[in-house]
Protein backbone atom coordinates (compact mmCIF):
# COMPACT_ATOMS: atom_id res chain seq x y z
CA UNK A 1 0.00 0.00 0.00
CA UNK A 2 1.75 3.58 -0.90
CA UNK A 3 1.91 6.19 1.61
CA UNK A 4 3.35 9.09 2.00
CA UNK A 5 7.41 9.18 1.66
CA UNK A 6 9.12 10.47 4.55
CA UNK A 7 11.68 12.79 2.45
CA UNK A 8 10.72 13.66 -0.11
CA UNK A 9 6.23 14.00 0.14
CA UNK A 10 5.83 11.98 -2.45
CA UNK A 11 4.40 8.60 -2.67
CA UNK A 12 6.36 5.30 -1.67
CA UNK A 13 5.48 1.89 -2.62
CA UNK A 14 6.62 -1.10 -0.82
CA UNK A 15 8.14 -3.94 -3.28
CA UNK A 16 9.59 -7.50 -2.75
CA UNK A 17 12.56 -8.44 -4.33
CA UNK A 18 13.55 -12.03 -4.98
CA UNK A 19 17.35 -12.11 -6.29
CA UNK A 20 18.29 -15.48 -7.10
CA UNK A 21 22.05 -16.60 -7.43
CA UNK A 22 23.72 -19.32 -8.57
CA UNK A 23 24.90 -19.84 -5.02
CA UNK A 24 21.72 -18.24 -2.34
CA UNK A 25 18.97 -16.87 -2.68
CA UNK A 26 17.35 -14.04 -0.85
CA UNK A 27 14.25 -12.12 -0.82
CA UNK A 28 14.16 -8.01 -0.05
CA UNK A 29 11.83 -6.07 1.44
CA UNK A 30 12.29 -2.27 -0.11
CA UNK A 31 10.42 1.43 0.60
CA UNK A 32 11.03 2.94 -2.90
CA UNK A 33 9.57 6.49 -3.66
CA UNK A 34 9.96 10.16 -2.78
CA UNK A 35 13.44 10.35 -2.44
CA UNK A 36 13.34 7.04 -0.23
CA UNK A 37 15.16 3.84 -0.73
CA UNK A 38 15.71 1.72 2.01
CA UNK A 39 16.13 -2.25 2.08
CA UNK A 40 15.27 -5.02 4.63
CA UNK A 41 16.68 -8.88 3.85
CA UNK A 42 14.02 -10.72 5.08
CA UNK A 43 14.90 -14.22 3.96
CA UNK A 44 18.26 -16.04 2.84
CA UNK A 45 18.46 -19.60 1.41
CA UNK A 46 21.30 -21.53 0.11
CA UNK A 47 20.77 -22.95 -3.71
CA UNK A 48 22.88 -25.80 -3.74
CA UNK A 49 22.58 -28.04 -7.17
CA UNK A 50 22.17 -32.35 -6.40
CA UNK A 51 23.96 -34.49 -8.47
CA UNK A 52 21.45 -37.74 -9.82
CA UNK A 53 22.79 -40.66 -11.10
CA UNK A 54 21.68 -41.71 -14.26
CA UNK A 55 23.62 -45.20 -14.18
CA UNK A 56 26.31 -46.88 -12.92
CA UNK A 57 29.43 -43.97 -14.71
CA UNK A 58 26.97 -41.11 -15.62
CA UNK A 59 25.33 -38.16 -13.18
CA UNK A 60 23.28 -35.13 -14.23
CA UNK A 61 23.79 -31.85 -12.32
CA UNK A 62 20.04 -30.10 -11.36
CA UNK A 63 18.52 -27.13 -9.57
CA UNK A 64 16.48 -28.22 -6.69
CA UNK A 65 13.76 -26.05 -8.38
CA UNK A 66 10.95 -27.09 -6.17
CA UNK A 67 13.01 -26.51 -2.82
CA UNK A 68 13.67 -23.09 -4.17
CA UNK A 69 10.40 -22.23 -4.98
CA UNK A 70 9.38 -23.23 -1.13
CA UNK A 71 11.67 -20.61 0.02
CA UNK A 72 10.78 -18.10 -2.26
CA UNK A 73 7.67 -18.36 -1.21
CA UNK A 74 8.52 -18.79 2.45
CA UNK A 75 10.57 -15.13 2.08
CA UNK A 76 7.53 -13.64 0.26
CA UNK A 77 5.42 -14.88 3.21
CA UNK A 78 7.88 -13.25 5.88
CA UNK A 79 7.56 -10.00 3.79
CA UNK A 80 4.02 -9.66 3.16
CA UNK A 81 3.48 -9.99 7.14
CA UNK A 82 5.20 -7.02 7.41
CA UNK A 83 2.53 -4.87 5.60
CA UNK A 84 0.79 -4.86 2.16
CA UNK A 85 2.86 -5.42 -1.13
CA UNK A 86 2.44 -3.12 -3.55
CA UNK A 87 4.75 -5.56 -6.10
CA UNK A 88 6.74 -8.66 -5.94
CA UNK A 89 9.53 -9.22 -8.51
CA UNK A 90 12.22 -11.87 -9.32
CA UNK A 91 15.61 -11.71 -10.50
CA UNK A 92 18.15 -14.89 -11.08
CA UNK A 93 20.67 -16.41 -13.28
CA UNK A 94 20.92 -16.45 -17.16
CA UNK A 95 20.57 -19.72 -19.54
CA UNK A 96 18.92 -22.49 -17.26
CA UNK A 97 15.45 -23.71 -18.16
CA UNK A 98 12.86 -25.25 -17.39
CA UNK A 99 10.24 -27.67 -19.42
CA UNK A 100 6.34 -27.80 -19.00
CA UNK A 101 4.31 -30.95 -20.99
CA UNK A 102 1.05 -29.58 -22.26
CA UNK A 103 -0.69 -29.12 -19.08
CA UNK A 104 1.44 -26.72 -17.76
CA UNK A 105 3.29 -29.40 -15.54
CA UNK A 106 7.12 -29.02 -14.84
CA UNK A 107 8.79 -32.40 -16.72
CA UNK A 108 11.84 -32.26 -14.20
CA UNK A 109 14.06 -30.42 -11.88
CA UNK A 110 16.14 -28.16 -14.31
CA UNK A 111 19.52 -29.34 -15.68
CA UNK A 112 22.76 -27.15 -14.20
CA UNK A 113 24.56 -25.08 -16.77
CA UNK A 114 27.65 -26.57 -14.83
CA UNK A 115 26.61 -30.08 -16.06
CA UNK A 116 28.28 -31.80 -18.40
CA UNK A 117 26.43 -32.55 -20.90
CA UNK A 118 27.69 -29.75 -23.16
CA UNK A 119 30.94 -30.55 -23.46
CA UNK A 120 32.09 -30.44 -26.59
CA UNK A 121 28.63 -29.19 -28.08
CA UNK A 122 29.66 -25.43 -28.66
CA UNK A 123 31.63 -26.36 -31.43
CA UNK A 124 29.26 -28.89 -33.34
CA UNK A 125 27.07 -25.71 -32.94
CA UNK A 126 29.70 -23.54 -34.60
CA UNK A 127 29.92 -25.87 -37.24
CA UNK A 128 26.58 -26.30 -37.46
CA UNK A 129 24.98 -22.90 -37.65
CA UNK A 130 27.96 -20.71 -38.56
CA UNK A 131 29.87 -18.78 -35.43
CA UNK A 132 29.49 -15.24 -37.55
CA UNK A 133 25.87 -16.33 -38.97
CA UNK A 134 25.30 -16.74 -34.40
CA UNK A 135 26.81 -14.06 -33.71
CA UNK A 136 25.62 -11.40 -36.36
CA UNK A 137 21.79 -12.31 -34.90
CA UNK A 138 22.20 -12.78 -31.21
CA UNK A 139 25.57 -10.82 -30.58
CA UNK A 140 26.22 -13.06 -27.54
CA UNK A 141 29.41 -14.62 -26.38
CA UNK A 142 30.26 -18.02 -27.32
CA UNK A 143 29.97 -20.29 -24.14
CA UNK A 144 29.07 -23.73 -23.24
CA UNK A 145 26.40 -22.55 -20.76
CA UNK A 146 24.31 -20.58 -23.18
CA UNK A 147 20.78 -22.37 -23.66
CA UNK A 148 21.42 -22.62 -27.43
CA UNK A 149 24.26 -25.18 -26.71
CA UNK A 150 22.22 -26.81 -23.94
CA UNK A 151 19.35 -27.01 -26.07
CA UNK A 152 21.28 -29.08 -28.91
CA UNK A 153 22.99 -31.16 -26.29
CA UNK A 154 19.22 -31.90 -25.48
CA UNK A 155 17.87 -32.29 -28.74
CA UNK A 156 17.71 -36.21 -28.54
CA UNK A 157 15.88 -36.35 -25.24
CA UNK A 158 12.72 -37.56 -24.11
CA UNK A 159 12.30 -34.56 -22.01
CA UNK A 160 12.60 -31.94 -24.71
CA UNK A 161 10.21 -34.02 -26.95
CA UNK A 162 7.61 -34.06 -24.59
CA UNK A 163 8.11 -30.49 -23.82
CA UNK A 164 5.61 -27.83 -24.88
CA UNK A 165 6.86 -24.85 -23.32
CA UNK A 166 10.51 -23.66 -22.39
CA UNK A 167 10.53 -21.03 -19.55
CA UNK A 168 14.14 -19.37 -17.82
CA UNK A 169 14.33 -19.88 -14.37
CA UNK A 170 12.84 -16.01 -12.91
CA UNK A 171 9.67 -16.97 -15.98
CA UNK A 172 9.29 -20.36 -14.61
CA UNK A 173 9.02 -19.34 -10.86
CA UNK A 174 6.60 -15.92 -12.19
CA UNK A 175 4.31 -18.77 -13.86
CA UNK A 176 3.75 -20.08 -9.99
CA UNK A 177 3.07 -17.27 -8.80
CA UNK A 178 0.68 -15.99 -11.81
CA UNK A 179 -0.41 -18.86 -13.66
CA UNK A 180 1.37 -16.32 -16.69
CA UNK A 181 3.39 -17.66 -19.55
CA UNK A 182 6.03 -15.11 -20.33
CA UNK A 183 9.59 -14.80 -21.24
CA UNK A 184 11.30 -10.90 -19.79
CA UNK A 185 14.12 -9.80 -22.80
CA UNK A 186 16.77 -9.19 -20.41
CA UNK A 187 17.24 -12.57 -19.82
CA UNK A 188 16.11 -13.86 -23.06
CA UNK A 189 19.00 -12.39 -24.59
CA UNK A 190 21.43 -14.69 -22.61
CA UNK A 191 20.12 -17.79 -24.27
CA UNK A 192 21.54 -17.24 -27.61
CA UNK A 193 18.16 -17.76 -29.24
CA UNK A 194 16.74 -13.94 -29.16
CA UNK A 195 17.81 -11.47 -32.10
CA UNK A 196 19.64 -8.80 -30.29
CA UNK A 197 18.92 -6.17 -32.93
CA UNK A 198 14.92 -6.64 -33.46
CA UNK A 199 14.64 -7.84 -29.69
CA UNK A 200 12.70 -11.09 -30.96
CA UNK A 201 13.40 -14.48 -30.97
CA UNK A 202 15.82 -15.68 -33.93
CA UNK A 203 13.12 -17.90 -35.68
CA UNK A 204 14.85 -19.17 -38.74
CA UNK A 205 18.30 -19.61 -36.30
CA UNK A 206 16.16 -21.81 -33.89
CA UNK A 207 14.70 -23.83 -36.51
CA UNK A 208 18.34 -24.68 -38.07
CA UNK A 209 19.59 -25.66 -34.48
CA UNK A 210 16.62 -27.93 -34.35
CA UNK A 211 14.39 -26.60 -31.89
CA UNK A 212 10.82 -25.97 -32.33
CA UNK A 213 10.32 -22.54 -31.66
CA UNK A 214 6.83 -23.11 -29.96
CA UNK A 215 8.35 -23.93 -27.00
CA UNK A 216 9.47 -19.95 -26.74
CA UNK A 217 7.01 -17.53 -25.04
CA UNK A 218 5.88 -14.47 -25.58
CA UNK A 219 8.88 -11.64 -24.88
CA UNK A 220 8.33 -9.10 -22.19
CA UNK A 221 9.88 -5.87 -21.71
CA UNK A 222 10.60 -5.21 -18.34
CA UNK A 223 8.63 -2.82 -16.04
CA UNK A 224 5.47 -4.75 -17.74
CA UNK A 225 3.06 -6.31 -15.22
CA UNK A 226 3.06 -9.96 -15.74
CA UNK A 227 -0.14 -10.75 -13.74
CA UNK A 228 -1.41 -11.34 -10.06
CA UNK A 229 -1.04 -13.58 -7.50
CA UNK A 230 -3.34 -16.71 -8.00
CA UNK A 231 -3.95 -19.65 -6.75
CA UNK A 232 -1.97 -21.64 -3.96
CA UNK A 233 0.29 -18.42 -4.49
CA UNK A 234 -1.86 -16.26 -3.52
CA UNK A 235 -3.32 -18.11 -0.79
CA UNK A 236 -0.06 -18.52 1.24
CA UNK A 237 0.78 -14.47 0.31
CA UNK A 238 -2.16 -13.50 2.88
CA UNK A 239 -5.14 -13.61 -0.05
CA UNK A 240 -4.06 -10.13 -1.93
CA UNK A 241 -4.19 -9.59 -5.64
CA UNK A 242 -0.61 -8.46 -5.56
CA UNK A 243 1.01 -7.57 -8.78
CA UNK A 244 4.15 -9.52 -10.13
CA UNK A 245 6.17 -7.16 -12.01
CA UNK A 246 8.92 -8.31 -14.77
CA UNK A 247 11.96 -6.80 -14.12
CA UNK A 248 15.54 -7.40 -14.99
CA UNK A 249 15.04 -10.82 -14.16
CA UNK A 250 18.69 -11.59 -15.60
CA UNK A 251 20.63 -10.46 -12.18
CA UNK A 252 22.92 -8.26 -14.34
CA UNK A 253 20.51 -6.40 -16.25
CA UNK A 254 18.98 -5.75 -12.41
CA UNK A 255 22.30 -4.99 -11.22
CA UNK A 256 22.99 -2.29 -13.86
CA UNK A 257 19.79 -0.30 -12.80
CA UNK A 258 21.79 0.28 -9.81
CA UNK A 259 24.93 1.22 -10.45
CA UNK A 260 25.35 4.92 -8.92
CA UNK A 261 27.26 6.39 -12.13
CA UNK A 262 26.74 9.84 -13.66
CA UNK A 263 26.65 9.93 -17.37
CA UNK A 264 27.71 7.38 -19.76
CA UNK A 265 31.43 7.22 -19.47
CA UNK A 266 31.53 4.26 -16.93
CA UNK A 267 32.29 0.60 -17.12
CA UNK A 268 31.14 -1.92 -14.47
CA UNK A 269 31.84 -5.12 -13.19
CA UNK A 270 28.98 -7.14 -11.67
CA UNK A 271 30.63 -9.01 -9.51
CA UNK A 272 29.32 -12.59 -7.79
CA UNK A 273 30.29 -15.87 -8.16
CA UNK A 274 30.75 -14.91 -11.84
CA UNK A 275 32.07 -11.12 -12.78
CA UNK A 276 30.24 -8.92 -15.94
CA UNK A 277 32.63 -6.73 -16.97
CA UNK A 278 30.96 -4.27 -19.31
CA UNK A 279 30.03 -1.02 -20.60
CA UNK A 280 26.29 0.41 -20.88
CA UNK A 281 25.79 1.27 -24.58
CA UNK A 282 22.36 2.80 -26.76
CA UNK A 283 23.21 -0.31 -29.42
CA UNK A 284 24.63 -3.47 -29.89
CA UNK A 285 28.05 -4.35 -31.49
CA UNK A 286 28.27 -6.67 -33.69
CA UNK A 287 31.36 -6.72 -35.45
CA UNK A 288 33.55 -8.98 -36.39
CA UNK A 289 36.23 -7.87 -34.29
CA UNK A 290 33.77 -7.98 -31.32
CA UNK A 291 32.66 -11.29 -32.17
CA UNK A 292 36.76 -12.32 -32.27
CA UNK A 293 36.91 -11.33 -28.79
CA UNK A 294 33.93 -12.87 -27.93
CA UNK A 295 32.15 -10.02 -26.68
CA UNK A 296 28.12 -10.28 -25.82
CA UNK A 297 25.40 -7.85 -26.26
CA UNK A 298 22.56 -8.78 -23.44
CA UNK A 299 19.17 -6.58 -23.31
CA UNK A 300 19.01 -4.19 -20.62
CA UNK A 301 16.50 -1.95 -19.02
CA UNK A 302 15.06 0.75 -21.22
CA UNK A 303 16.10 -0.40 -24.44
CA UNK A 304 20.05 -0.07 -23.73
CA UNK A 305 22.56 -2.88 -24.16
CA UNK A 306 25.17 -4.65 -21.60
CA UNK A 307 28.16 -4.81 -23.75
CA UNK A 308 30.28 -7.31 -21.54
CA UNK A 309 32.18 -10.41 -20.95
CA UNK A 310 31.77 -13.02 -18.59
CA UNK A 311 34.86 -13.46 -16.47
CA UNK A 312 34.53 -16.22 -13.91
CA UNK A 313 34.72 -14.55 -10.95
CA UNK A 314 34.82 -14.97 -7.45
CA UNK A 315 33.63 -18.80 -7.83
CA UNK A 316 37.32 -19.64 -8.16
CA UNK A 317 37.75 -18.13 -4.19
CA UNK A 318 34.18 -19.68 -3.65
CA UNK A 319 34.84 -23.29 -4.98
CA UNK A 320 38.62 -23.22 -3.02
CA UNK A 321 36.69 -22.79 0.45
CA UNK A 322 34.71 -25.33 0.23
CA UNK A 323 37.63 -27.60 -1.14
CA UNK A 324 39.55 -26.56 2.39
CA UNK A 325 36.11 -26.59 4.06
CA UNK A 326 35.56 -30.74 2.90
CA UNK A 327 38.96 -31.71 4.18
CA UNK A 328 38.01 -30.53 7.58
CA UNK A 329 39.59 -26.61 7.64
CA UNK A 330 37.98 -23.50 8.56
CA UNK A 331 39.75 -20.53 6.84
CA UNK A 332 37.84 -17.22 7.51
CA UNK A 333 37.84 -15.16 4.63
CA UNK A 334 39.17 -12.12 6.53
CA UNK A 335 42.10 -13.82 7.53
CA UNK A 336 42.53 -15.07 3.68
CA UNK A 337 42.79 -11.97 2.38
CA UNK A 338 44.47 -10.51 4.97
CA UNK A 339 47.26 -13.32 4.57
CA UNK A 340 46.85 -12.53 0.74
CA UNK A 341 47.82 -9.02 1.21
CA UNK A 342 51.24 -9.68 2.59
CA UNK A 343 52.54 -12.68 -0.20
CA UNK A 344 54.63 -12.15 -2.60
CA UNK A 345 52.74 -10.62 -5.53
CA UNK A 346 52.60 -11.57 -8.81
CA UNK A 347 54.27 -14.62 -7.88
CA UNK A 348 51.88 -17.11 -9.70
CA UNK A 349 48.89 -16.21 -11.90
CA UNK A 350 46.20 -17.87 -13.92
CA UNK A 351 43.47 -17.21 -16.76
CA UNK A 352 40.37 -17.57 -14.64
CA UNK A 353 38.23 -18.34 -17.86
CA UNK A 354 40.65 -21.42 -18.93
CA UNK A 355 37.38 -24.13 -18.77
CA UNK A 356 39.34 -26.56 -16.50
CA UNK A 357 37.79 -23.97 -13.76
CA UNK A 358 34.03 -24.11 -14.79
CA UNK A 359 32.95 -27.48 -12.73
CA UNK A 360 32.83 -27.72 -9.27
CA UNK A 361 35.62 -29.53 -7.50
CA UNK A 362 39.19 -29.01 -6.06
CA UNK A 363 39.76 -25.65 -7.42
CA UNK A 364 43.46 -25.72 -5.91
CA UNK A 365 44.45 -28.64 -7.31
CA UNK A 366 43.81 -26.71 -11.04
CA UNK A 367 45.47 -23.40 -10.00
CA UNK A 368 48.58 -25.99 -8.92
CA UNK A 369 48.00 -27.51 -12.42
CA UNK A 370 47.86 -24.52 -14.44
CA UNK A 371 50.77 -22.96 -13.00
CA UNK A 372 53.21 -25.97 -13.48
CA UNK A 373 52.09 -26.02 -17.13
CA UNK A 374 53.30 -22.58 -17.32
CA UNK A 375 56.34 -22.88 -15.71
CA UNK A 376 55.10 -21.19 -12.65
CA UNK A 377 55.84 -21.56 -9.08
CA UNK A 378 52.45 -23.27 -7.73
CA UNK A 379 51.50 -21.94 -4.54
CA UNK A 380 52.97 -22.49 -1.27
CA UNK A 381 50.06 -21.44 1.24
CA UNK A 382 46.27 -20.69 0.43
CA UNK A 383 47.40 -17.21 1.01
CA UNK A 384 49.76 -17.44 -1.92
CA UNK A 385 46.82 -19.22 -4.00
CA UNK A 386 44.12 -16.24 -2.99
CA UNK A 387 46.99 -13.70 -3.93
CA UNK A 388 47.14 -15.77 -7.35
CA UNK A 389 43.16 -15.68 -7.68
CA UNK A 390 42.61 -12.02 -6.69
CA UNK A 391 45.48 -10.62 -8.87
CA UNK A 392 44.54 -13.08 -12.09
CA UNK A 393 40.99 -11.40 -11.63
CA UNK A 394 42.46 -7.80 -11.61
CA UNK A 395 44.52 -8.37 -14.73
CA UNK A 396 41.36 -9.61 -16.58
CA UNK A 397 39.25 -7.38 -15.29
CA UNK A 398 41.87 -4.56 -16.83
CA UNK A 399 42.14 -7.16 -20.49
CA UNK A 400 37.91 -6.77 -20.81
CA UNK A 401 37.54 -3.67 -19.98
CA UNK A 402 40.13 -2.40 -22.29
CA UNK A 403 39.31 -4.07 -24.55
CA UNK A 404 35.36 -3.12 -24.92
CA UNK A 405 35.96 0.52 -24.49
CA UNK A 406 38.65 -0.04 -28.20
CA UNK A 407 35.16 -2.23 -29.59
CA UNK A 408 32.48 -0.04 -28.58
CA UNK A 409 35.24 3.06 -29.16
CA UNK A 410 33.89 4.57 -26.14
CA UNK A 411 36.45 6.22 -23.28
CA UNK A 412 35.72 5.54 -19.49
CA UNK A 413 36.68 7.64 -16.47
CA UNK A 414 35.33 5.07 -13.63
CA UNK A 415 34.82 1.72 -12.97
CA UNK A 416 31.91 1.00 -10.97
CA UNK A 417 31.84 -2.32 -9.04
CA UNK A 418 28.50 -4.06 -7.29
CA UNK A 419 27.39 -6.73 -5.64
CA UNK A 420 29.26 -9.06 -3.31
CA UNK A 421 32.95 -8.62 -4.87
CA UNK A 422 32.15 -5.19 -4.12
CA UNK A 423 32.84 -5.65 -0.76
CA UNK A 424 36.44 -7.65 -1.11
CA UNK A 425 38.65 -4.39 -0.27
CA UNK A 426 41.90 -5.90 -1.86
CA UNK A 427 40.05 -6.72 -5.40
CA UNK A 428 38.49 -3.62 -5.53
CA UNK A 429 42.28 -1.91 -4.38
CA UNK A 430 43.65 -3.98 -7.04
CA UNK A 431 41.57 -3.52 -9.89
CA UNK A 432 42.43 0.41 -9.23
CA UNK A 433 45.04 -0.41 -9.94
CA UNK A 434 45.65 -2.67 -12.56
CA UNK A 435 43.11 -0.86 -14.58
CA UNK A 436 44.37 2.72 -13.95
CA UNK A 437 40.74 4.79 -12.66
CA UNK A 438 38.92 4.95 -9.97
CA UNK A 439 36.60 2.10 -8.98
CA UNK A 440 33.55 3.14 -7.14
CA UNK A 441 32.57 0.00 -5.20
CA UNK A 442 28.95 -0.56 -4.45
CA UNK A 443 26.16 -1.02 -3.91
CA UNK A 444 26.42 -4.57 -2.26
CA UNK A 445 22.80 -5.40 -3.18
CA UNK A 446 22.90 -3.61 -6.53
CA UNK A 447 20.70 -6.36 -8.21
CA UNK A 448 17.48 -6.28 -5.36
CA UNK A 449 17.85 -2.63 -5.64
CA UNK A 450 17.50 -2.17 -9.33
CA UNK A 451 15.10 -5.06 -9.22
CA UNK A 452 13.05 -2.71 -6.64
CA UNK A 453 13.13 0.53 -8.50
CA UNK A 454 11.84 -1.30 -11.99
CA UNK A 455 8.90 -2.82 -9.69
CA UNK A 456 8.30 0.47 -8.08
CA UNK A 457 8.02 2.90 -11.29
CA UNK A 458 5.69 0.30 -12.55
CA UNK A 459 3.34 0.53 -9.50
CA UNK A 460 3.57 4.46 -9.17
CA UNK A 461 6.34 5.43 -6.49
CA UNK A 462 7.19 8.90 -7.14
CA UNK A 463 10.33 10.38 -8.15
CA UNK A 464 11.48 7.19 -9.95
CA UNK A 465 11.60 7.76 -13.16
CA UNK A 466 14.27 7.33 -16.62
CA UNK A 467 17.57 5.53 -15.61
CA UNK A 468 19.03 8.62 -14.33
CA UNK A 469 16.84 9.23 -11.97
CA UNK A 470 16.86 5.92 -10.42
CA UNK A 471 20.76 6.28 -10.16
CA UNK A 472 20.77 9.42 -8.75
CA UNK A 473 18.27 7.70 -5.99
CA UNK A 474 20.57 5.32 -5.46
CA UNK A 475 23.55 7.28 -5.36
CA UNK A 476 21.66 9.24 -2.89
CA UNK A 477 20.93 6.60 -0.70
CA UNK A 478 23.66 3.91 -0.49
CA UNK A 479 26.93 3.82 0.55
CA UNK A 480 29.56 3.68 -1.75
CA UNK A 481 34.10 3.60 -1.18
CA UNK A 482 35.84 4.76 -4.16
CA UNK A 483 39.46 3.15 -4.87
CA UNK A 484 41.98 5.57 -6.26
CA UNK A 485 45.22 4.31 -8.53
CA UNK A 486 47.80 3.71 -5.74
CA UNK A 487 49.79 0.85 -5.81
CA UNK A 488 52.61 0.04 -7.74
CA UNK A 489 51.23 0.64 -11.95
CA UNK A 490 54.43 -0.31 -13.23
CA UNK A 491 54.40 -3.49 -11.49
CA UNK A 492 50.88 -4.00 -13.20
CA UNK A 493 51.60 -3.00 -16.37
CA UNK A 494 54.84 -5.69 -16.21
CA UNK A 495 52.20 -8.26 -14.86
CA UNK A 496 49.67 -7.51 -17.43
CA UNK A 497 52.45 -7.89 -20.06
CA UNK A 498 53.55 -11.56 -18.70
CA UNK A 499 49.66 -12.83 -18.50
CA UNK A 500 49.42 -11.64 -21.88
CA UNK A 501 52.76 -13.79 -22.79
CA UNK A 502 51.59 -16.82 -21.03
CA UNK A 503 47.40 -16.91 -21.90
CA UNK A 504 47.16 -14.81 -24.93
CA UNK A 505 49.63 -16.43 -27.40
Amino acid sequence: MSSSGPSGGGSTVSCAAVDLGASSGRVILGRVGGGELTTTEVARFDNKPIRVPRGADDDRLHWDILRLYADVLAGLRRASELGPLDGIGIDSWAVDYGLLDAGGELLGNPIHYRDARTDGVLDQVRAELGARRIYATTGIQFMQINTLIQLVAARDSPALASARRLLLIPDLLCYWLTGEFGAEVTNASTTQLLDVGQRRWARELIRDAGIDEALLPRLREPGETIGVLAGSARDQLGGHATPVVAVGSHDTASAIVAVPATGTRFGYISCGTWSLVGLELAAPVLSEASRAANFTNELGVDGTTRYLRNVMGLWLLQESLRTWQSRGQQPEVVELLSGAAEAAPFRSLIDPDDPRFLAPGDMPARIAEVCRETGQPVPADRYQLVRCILESLALAYRRTLRTACELADREVDVLHIVGGGSRNELLCRWTADACGIPVVAGPVEATALGNLLVQARAVGAAGVGDLTAMRALVAATQDVHEYRPGGDIPAWDAAARRWSAIFER
